[in-house]
């Protein structure tokens, strides 16, 4: 480990804050309008800068950490760099560490080198130095890293944990409500609910999850489609926290019997990030999970989304019909609803008048009429559709086809001249017939108005900083090898491997695998007559539909994920 460079010999009249906020500029890691922001804020509370930059959502904590080291000129440590125990264990306080971020990075005879999240201020690093006797040596990390990292070494306590100030000991009793509000409102819970929706955001993760367990309250990050434990808290927030969330998404904090939707609004390094917010009561006290939408995140372009030339032109000319149905099929979280949004944005257009009946309104986009269906008022898809027809729409998206009422009013839109796309939890494009014949739709109309079915899935895309070549083919793969090109030159199979690049899962992003069944003369015969699924399937097949596992298996060839990854998310029948 190397010693620190020697910090600036001294600050400008303005105090060392505005001096690093001027360094923060001239360094390009913030515009002028930020600066202003940044002093003023300052000024105003009398925070720390990274405190007031992290809070403003102007620099995400990974680059401020880069920042304050280099201007500090102090040594910047990745978590590869982090110790698997803490050195001299049994010496250190760990209520200190956590209350003040500090993570001992290595003792020696007569110094400690310990890795902070807020350079500027050496006092609690000095502090600990004096407790131990050692000469400290500061080197910087993000919050996050460090926190995450002491969540591993160190059990958590009935005293410990830096939300930990006037939360202990409190129960969420129906008649406690101003106390909930009170402790919701603390600088502690404030700062912990801000630092696990920005590290989320950091993250790429889709959910963050608040789960209470017997003796702590666990919190994981669903990134790629794949739950991360990111740390575990102290069980005296948990009343704090939820509450801060409950308040924030306009939901009853004093009832915890019964499930709560809402939704909150964050800024996140200069933009907003919209919450979706979900309660549901739970053995130990109330699940939280949070739905992150980051329109800004969202690539409504179906190159963008990982659907090929050939296929986007299919879907373009399905969802180029003047009427008829089009739907997206897949379990939840395969990605419907986005590739809805794609069809509509290639569809917006000022000579077009659009709805969608949504529950609940995911994304908005300008130029479209979105609704959100409310059923406890009985505003459910079968009611907004009957209503909106009487409006001269020329295109609509429905949520979801739930119950045969909403697919026989989304058939008679339809067949008066009304282009409908919508969603079904099917697990294949044939099974969505077999599915909606046996909800109670009549066959022959269902042929006559289905132009097309996509089924898709997500699947994760190999981290390509550690991903390693495959030795072996295995049998699955030799299946369909005339389908994948097994002899190409560009073929080549991978496995996951896991680096800090990847936060060790091996997998970085995710992108779509789908099968498109065009509805052809042929296969609308197959739907009057009521041929099985797998008729259908092979009807398909004729007309050149490539099923999810063939497809899967050839991105697997080109290496942009594993066969283990699509075997998971698809299975091995064809």
């Amino acid at each position: 480990m190397s010693k620190p460079k020697a910090k600036p010999a001294e600050a400008p009249a303005g105090g060392p804050s505005e001096a690093f906020a001027h360094y923060l500029k001239d360094h390009g890691y913030i515009d002028a309008s930020s600066l202003q922001r940044i002093l003023a804020a300052q000024a105003s509370t009398g925070q720390p800068i990274d405190t007031v930059l992290l809070e403003l959502g102007l620099l995400p904590e990974i680059k401020l950490a880069d920042a304050m080291a280099a201007y500090l000129g102090f040594e910047r440590i990745e978590p590869s760099q982090f110790p698997m125990d803490l050195p001299s264990a049994e010496r250190l306080p760990p209520q200190f560490l956590k209350q003040h971020t500090l993570l001992p990075i290595a003792m020696e005879e007569d110094r400690i080198v310990v890795a902070t999240a807020r350079p500027f201020d050496q006092e609690s690093i000095e502090a600990l130095g004096y407790f131990l006797g050692l000469a400290p040596t500061t080197v910087v990390a993000a919050t996050s890293e460090i926190k995450q990292h002491l969540g591993k070494l160190l059990a958590p306590t009935v005293d410990d944990g830096p939300e930990n100030d006037g939360t202990s000991g409190i129960a969420a009793q129906d008649d406690d409500v101003e106390r909930l509000r009170d402790v919701a409102r603390e600088a502690p819970v404030v700062r912990l609910l801000n630092r696990l929706v920005v590290q989320a955001v950091e993250y790429k993760a889709s959910d963050i999850h608040i789960e209470p367990l017997e003796d702590q309250l666990r919190v994981r990050f669903r990134v790629d489609g794949a739950l991360q434990v990111m740390e575990s808290l102290p069980k005296q927030i948990q009343a704090g926290l939820i509450s801060r969330i409950k308040i924030l998404a306009r939901l009853n904090i004093a009832e915890q019997r019964l499930p709560q939707d809402g939704r909150i609004r964050i800024p996140v390094h200069g933009r907003d990030i919209e919450l979706r917010v979900s309660t549901a009561p739970a053995l130990y006290g109330e699940s939280v999970a949070l739905r992150i939408l980051d329109r800004q995140e969202l690539p409504l372009d179906f190159a963008a989304l990982g659907f090929a030339t050939r296929t986007k032109a299919t879907i373009e000319d399905m969802i180029g019909q003047p009427n008829g149905i089009v739907l997206v099929t897949g379990p939840t979280g395969s990605g419907k609803t986005t590739t809805l949004y794609a069809a509509l944005r290639t569809l917006n257009s000022p000579d077009k008048k659009i709805f969608t009946v949504e529950d609940p309104v995911e994304y908005q986009l300008a130029g479209l009429n979105q609704i959100n269906v409310r059923p406890q008022i009985g505003l459910d898809f079968a009611s907004v559709l009957r209503s909106i027809l009487r409006q001269d729409p020329d295109v609509i998206m429905v949520g979801e086809i739930r119950d045969v009422e909403t697919a026989r009013i989304a058939v008679q839109a339809s067949l008066t001249g009304h282009l409908v796309l919508s969603t079904l939890h099917t697990n294949s494009a044939a099974a969505a017939v077999t599915r909606l014949i046996d909800m109670g739709l009549e066959d022959y109309l269902l042929a006559s108005v289905l132009r097309g079915i996509v089924a898709q899935r997500l699947v994760r895309k190999l981290c390509q900083d550690c991903r390693q070549p495959l030795n072996h083919i295995p049998e699955v793969v030799r299946r369909f090898q005339n389908t994948i090109n097994l002899a190409d030159d560009k073929t080549r199979f991978f496995k996951s491997v896991g680096c800090p690049s990847c936060h060790g899962t091996g997998f970085k992003g995710r992108t779509i695998i789908h099968e498109i069944l065009p509805v052809t003369p042929d296969i609308a015969a197959a739907i009057s007559s009521r041929e099985s699924e797998h008729a259908i399937e092979a009807r398909g097949k004729d007309a050149g539909m490539v099923s999810l596992l063939e497809q899967g298996l050839s991105r697997a060839a080109l290496g942009e994920t594993s066969i283990d990854e699509i075997l998971r998310t698809v299975g091995g029948a064809s």
